[in-house]
This record gives C-alpha cells, sequence and structure tokens, in this order.
C-alpha cells in the first residue's frame, strides 16, 4: 500500500500525541521533544551538552498542508540534568500557544508531509523507505519526535 496523500496520527491522551488536534483555523500538532543539531555524532561524554530541547506547535489547514510552526528552544538536556529546570518553561510555553487556538478541540488528525529547520534541526513529517530492496516510500516519520507511521495508516505509529 503506498504512502496516502494525507497521513492519519490519532490521537492518544496522556501519550505521545495527547496535544494534536483542531481548532477554527485547521488543525495542529504541539510537543515537547529533544534532538540534536543536523551533522552532530554523538560521542559518549559530550552528548547531553549537544542535545536541545524544544517546544512545538505545527499548524496545518484543514486539508492537512503545512501552514506554519512556532519552536521554542529551552536548553540542553545537561543543563536539566544540573538542575537547570528547562521543561516548565517549555510546558509553560506550549501551554499558553494551546491556550491561544480558538476553538482548540484535542482529536485525531489527518496531515500531509512537511519540513522545515530550526537552529539546525529538522522538524517534520518526512516520507521515507524502510522496507526491504528498492521501490516507493513506504513510511512517515515525525522528526524529531521519532514517531514513525506505516501500513496500514490507521494513524497509530512505532517509536
Amino acid at each position: 500500500m503506498p504512502v496516502p496523500d494525507v497521513i492519519p496520527i490519532a490521537h492518544e491522551p496522556d501519550y505521545r500525541t495527547a496535544t494534536i488536534g483542531r481548532y477554527d483555523g485547521g488543525q495542529f500538532f504541539a510537543s515537547l521533544t529533544y534532538a540534536f543539531r543536523d551533522g552532530y555524532n554523538a560521542t559518549w561524554g559530550d552528548w547531553r551538552d549537544h542535545k536541545l530541547a524544544f517546544a512545538v506547535l505545527h499548524r496545518f489547514d484543514d486539508d492537512g498542508h503545512h501552514t506554519e510552526s512556532e519552536i521554542q528552544a529551552g536548553g540542553t538536556v545537561r543543563e536539566e540534568q544540573d538542575g537547570v529546570t528547562i521543561a516548565p518553561g517549555l510546558e509553560e510555553w506550549l501551554a499558553d500557544r494551546l491556550d491561544a487556538l480558538p476553538g482548540r478541540e484535542f482529536g485525531s488528525i489527518a496531515i500531509r508531509p512537511f519540513q522545515t529547520t530550526h537552529d539546525g534541526v529538522l522538524f517534520g513529517l518526512v516520507l521515507e523507505r524502510h522496507g526491504e530492496g528498492a521501490g516507493p516510500d513506504d513510511w512517515a516519520e515525525l522528526y524529531p519526535d521519532v514517531l514513525g507511521f506505516h501500513e496500514p495508516w490507521d494513524g497509530l505509529y512505532d517509536t
């Protein structure tokens, strides 16, 4: 089964897709996530200094086309470990953005592949080939959240 033009993403309360849904302007996908900048090769000793925390709000129209992304950086994993609290600041930023969406309702969405880069980090729903052999794309990966969507294209994901 080929990758559909519009990829469903199931709403799972209290899990990785808890903050997705619809609002008066279309659809949204919000998350708190971590990522390395493009090209970083992790080493045992310093990876915590390079893994960045982000709060993300992607917006889409009713047909699933990406319209805008708001992305807020919040420091590194090392800073969190050493007692600097990053997550509450990002959580508040994201909560404020979500509260500002008129008519917001959490629920399942269906969006089209898209890509944007912020601070050297790829954000988006990217089509890929995960099956064996050559052939068409058979997977859609949400970056940097690392959620993989595939057949039967029911909105459920692998991590």
